[in-house]
């Protein structure tokens, strides 16, 4: 049998049923319809050299409204695949808008995750090692009007004051998360983010460390103990006095070393209210 010719293909896929498009009766609208955790190409700004390749995990959404079935799945994935091998943080916000558009949707959303890598530098040693940091992207876009977010994770080190205060020998200290998320006006550097948590902490993670490192970040978290309520506030400090930063929040776990069990606490505070 000869095979359909382009033409005629077209014209046989044209003639297929589109389920999704057809109506529905139960009136519920969905808040987000759409694809989880598919992987694909990024660069995103590095501020030491230039840029930065990695991989993201995308998840991306539409309102769908009341009157309609279903949306079209498959369009998710050509509007990343139609940004080639490569996906920019312009690019990114453009992809909002043209999810939107592609898929006749007023309100849309999409989360980029990837790992960030830092090269860091042991403090007496002087030996570098990569850190990584887990960084999301966060879009909505709605009504045409879109917000922006960055989302990042940074591993410190915390040593309890109690503690310190308490015993005549040493001090309990544990690794901690604080993740900084901000609504920003204005572009930010992701390593910004990452200084500024590290300063606050006890002391600041590293790749590899040696001996004589060793020893400096022991005694540097003890000399510097933080509560985890210590962390969210001192950074939060620097977030109020950043006029890049419209909104923001900070949360600090403390994976405890003696209990079996996570400190933790949180400033959420929208500056423009």
């Amino acid at each position: 049998m000869p095979e359909a010719t382009p033409i005629k293909a077209k014209l046989a896929s044209n003639t297929i049923a589109d389920i999704q498009s057809s109506p529905d009766t139960r009136r519920i609208d969905i808040d987000k319809v759409g694809i989880k955790d598919i992987r694909h190409p990024v660069r995103v700004k590095d501020r030491t050299r230039g840029e930065q390749h990695t991989i993201a995990n995308f998840n991306m959404y539409v309102e769908l409204p009341h009157n309609f079935k279903g949306t079209h799945m498959s369009r998710f994935v050509e509007i990343l695949n139609n940004h080639e091998t490569e996906i920019s943080v312009n690019s990114f916000k453009d992809m909002l808008s043209e999810m939107a558009d592609k898929l006749e949707a007023t309100t849309g959303h999409i989360e980029m995750n990837f790992p960030y890598f830092v090269n860091k530098t042991a403090p007496e040693s002087g030996v570098q090692s990569l850190m990584d940091y887990h960084v999301n992207f966060i879009g909505q876009v709605k009504n045409g009007k879109q917000c922006m977010q960055l989302k990042v994770v940074v591993p410190v080190t915390s040593l309890c004051p109690c503690s310190k205060n308490i015993s005549d020998r040493g001090a309990h200290n544990q690794r901690s998360h604080v993740t900084v998320q901000v609504k920003p006006n204005s572009f930010i550097w992701i390593e910004e983010i990452i200084d500024l948590v590290e300063k606050e902490a006890s002391c600041e993670l590293y790749g590899l460390l040696k001996r004589p490192d060793e020893k400096f970040v022991t005694e540097r978290a003890y000399d510097n103990p933080k509560f985890v309520e210590d962390m969210v506030r001192d950074v939060a400090g620097h977030l109020n006095n950043d006029d890049r930063i419209d909104a923001y929040t900070v949360e600090s776990e403390n994976f405890e070393s003696i209990h079996n069990h996570s400190a933790y606490a949180m400033i959420k505070k929208d500056k423009l209210k």
